[in-house]
């Protein structure tokens, strides 16, 4: 008798498990909200970043031009076409070093290639800057008299 009554416990427990799973379902379908407006669905960007539910203010828009725009970290280019700087690192067995800008104090890539005369570590030197994907580099590295 106790394995008759067990199956009855469990039958009675699948059934109420089931009944249960079929209300949670009718709830959700209550609660849905289907066929919502397109206003309900958007969503918008306040003056400072922030999502919004409602419109920005048409009073508060401002004209930016497409070249303030910069979509990466790198800095604008520089206007002066002549650097000056010091060979401050300089690996000779792989060809590459850095110099540090005299202005700006910066540190900027350059490779042997790059040089037009033979420069030591601790030369003071001209070059002009170019922008990679890198990062800027030195070239036409010149010894300064």
């Amino acid at each position: 008798m106790a394995i008759t009554t067990a199956k009855k416990e469990k039958e009675k427990k699948r059934a109420k498990q089931k009944q249960e799973k079929a209300e949670k379902m009718r709830e959700r379908k209550e609660n849905a909200k289907k066929g919502k407006s397109l206003e309900d669905m958007l969503a918008y960007v306040d003056e400072n970043g922030n999502l919004s539910a409602t419109p920005p203010d048409p009073s508060k828009k401002k004209e930016i031009d497409a070249k303030d725009i910069s979509l990466s970290g790198i800095r604008p280019e520089r206007q002066e076409l002549v650097h000056k700087g010091i060979l401050t690192t300089f690996n000779e067995a792989k060809g590459y070093g850095f110099i540090t800008e005299r202005d700006t104090k910066e540190s900027i890539f350059v490779h042997v290639n790059s040089f037009l005369q033979d420069i030591k570590l601790n030369d003071v030197v001209v070059f002009d800057v170019e922008r990679t994907a890198k990062g800027l580099n030195a070239i036409n590295v010149k010894k300064l008299a």
